[in-house]
């Protein structure tokens, strides 16, 4: 006689002669008899027309399903939010993209919960989509996989791929007349060839990989062309591990644990990853209940070195690792060389070991993952700083191929724009530390990236030459001395809201400091003369968000546990 199939929650919606008007509901929405004695397992779909990350994943959303009915469960998709940051970057609209990583936790939180799901698939393609569909599941708690909805394909122009940084970058370029008004129309016509996330290790891929090595995804399924049969192949396989989960009873508090942690920011810094993964991993471990700080990433980069050559600061695009073998050769790599935990349990049902467990190396010549001999950089990228302008630390991306050190002359901004316009005009000269304050989670509100602004300093060739400290966050796309995360933030009266034009400022990521070289009774005495501004917003959801939202070093949550 075959084992009935667990149905914690969806029994409470359908069984029973009282449940008679739930059933008349789902019969409409296409129930048959049959399903009602099955475990239903809600399918989350980021799909929309708003960002070509997205515009595939209502086809993967079909296909989990089938995965899904094919196992003996009654799938149901639901829809959420997304928004483009490559969009409504340097605009006021870039203050939601954050927030939204919020709306989609609590959407499909609230939907889950609602409805009584068993179980849970959810599939994202974008920035926040999916560090919210992890944080709805770890507080669920329901059996649940995450589908990664894949890379971009790069473009191309004049042989040479492109992503949208190279877009960005393309415009200061433009403005220091270095390509012409032609290209900058080619580069930008030619960037986005179709669906799936930016092409480089940037935010998306870098959080499709940390939620791969953290257990909650199948394997190289942060690997893989949005447009592809690996895909499709991938979404049928999620739907068929979830009731597999549902069966043995895992949720992903029996994963998301603490050496899980530990392995997804490990698998960042050897990426090479952005530095939302800190916020982001923070976010996440927060809402499981694991105790995970920035320091961890301290701790752990001082053993992992940076192994993979991608964009922003590499050479090749996601499309390209993923033509080599994906990420688990490269997991393998670390797994045998002891710094991965083998033993955590992954959605497969099997242990991380167990999973990669005869994956083949890459192939021999090819120049994407470094070995361990050779590496980009022998310690971590993610370099947490402190200092004067940062009591609770401070985020830089140091790839190596930065100085170790920059001392020069603060030039102050109060918003990303009024930064962007003084770049691109000649203000911002060698030698310059750009300070752009009131950016943070609850200045902005909303902590927007400042992909606009980095890309420009790259563009006009001072990518080398100045410095970009903010307490708003970056691109994954950004690259150069850049420091951001800066906490406590300018809006609650952290350091950063006295600095004047011309004060000097040193970062030194060896000491992992970052000072304002004044003296401290100066500092007192400016502080104790600071007036908070006046909030921008007074009603709606970045007004919400602003009064709930915590620092960066927790991770930009509203509900702290």
């Amino acid at each position: 006689m075959t084992k009935r199939i667990p149905r914690k929650y969806s029994c409470v919606i359908t069984d029973g002669y009282e449940r008679a008007p739930s059933r008349a509901m789902l019969r409409a929405v296409g129930f048959k008899e049959s399903d009602f004695k099955k475990p239903q397992v809600g399918v989350a779909s980021t799909w929309s027309m708003v960002t070509p990350c997205n515009m595939h994943i209502d086809q993967l959303a079909v296909k989990a399903s089938d995965g899904i009915d094919q196992s003996g469960g009654k799938a149901v998709i639901f829809n959420t939010i997304t928004v483009s940051d490559g969009i409504s970057m340097g605009s006021e609209g870039m203050k939601y993209s954050l927030v939204s990583r919020e709306v989609i936790a609590d959407s499909v939180e609230t939907v889950v919960g609602a409805e009584g799901f068993d179980g849970l698939v959810a599939i994202g393609g974008c920035d926040k989509n999916m560090p919210g569909c992890l944080i709805a599941m770890a507080r669920l708690n329901r059996p649940s996989v995450f589908v990664y909805g894949g890379t971009i394909l790069p473009g191309c122009y004049r042989g040479k791929n492109l992503d949208i940084v190279s877009v960005f970058e393309a415009v200061g370029a433009y403005a220091n007349k270095k390509i012409t008004q032609k290209d900058l129309r080619h580069v930008e016509a030619c960037a986005i060839p179709g669906p799936g996330s930016c092409g480089g290790m940037y935010t998306a891929n870098t959080m499709a990989s940390a939620i791969e090595a953290l257990g909650m995804s199948l394997p190289n399924s942060s690997a893989q062309v949005a447009i592809s049969k690996a895909k499709i192949k991938d979404s049928i396989n999620a739907g068929r591990a979830v009731m597999n989960l549902i069966k043995k009873g895992i949720c992903p508090k029996d994963i998301m644990t603490r050496a899980a942690f530990e392995n997804a920011i490990t698998v960042v810094i050897a990426l090479g990853g952005s530095t939302n993964a800190v916020l982001h991993l923070l976010a996440m471990a927060n809402a499981i209940d694991v105790p995970l700080s920035i320091d961890d990433f301290s701790y752990i980069g001082k053993k992992v070195p940076v192994l993979a050559d991608l964009k922003p600061s590499g050479r090749f695009v996601m499309a390209e690792l993923v033509a080599i073998g994906g990420l688990i050769p490269l997991m393998k790599m670390l797994l045998d060389a002891g710094l991965l935990h083998g033993d955590c349990l992954t959605v497969t049902g099997k242990t991380l070991r167990e999973n990669l467990k005869g994956v083949r190396s890459y192939p021999k010549g090819q120049e994407i993952i470094r070995p361990f001999n050779n590496p980009i950089k022998s310690e971590g990228h993610l370099v947490i700083l402190y200092g004067n302008l940062a009591a609770g630390g401070a985020v830089a991306k140091i790839t190596g191929k930065e100085a170790n050190r920059f001392s020069g002359k603060a030039r102050v901004y109060d918003s990303e724009e009024a930064a962007l316009k003084r770049i691109l005009d000649g203000t911002v000269k060698t030698g310059d530390v750009i300070v752009i304050r009131y950016e943070g989670p609850k200045g902005g509100p909303g902590m927007r990236e400042m992909l606009s602004p980095t890309s420009a300093v790259v563009g006009k060739g001072l990518g080398k030459e100045v410095a970009l400290i903010t307490d708003g966050r970056f691109s994954g796309g950004s690259h150069g001395f850049v420091v951001g995360h800066i906490t406590p933030e300018a809006y609650v009266g952290g350091p950063l809201a006295i600095v004047k034009d011309g004060d000097p400022i040193t970062i030194d990521t060896v000491k992992r400091q970052i000072n304002l070289d004044i003296p401290e009774e100066e500092i007192k005495d400016r502080l104790s003369r600071w007036q908070a501004p006046v909030p921008r917003y007074t009603r709606g959801v970045l007004s919400k968000y602003m009064k709930e939202v915590t620092s960066a070093s927790q991770g930009a949550v509203t509900d702290l546990g």
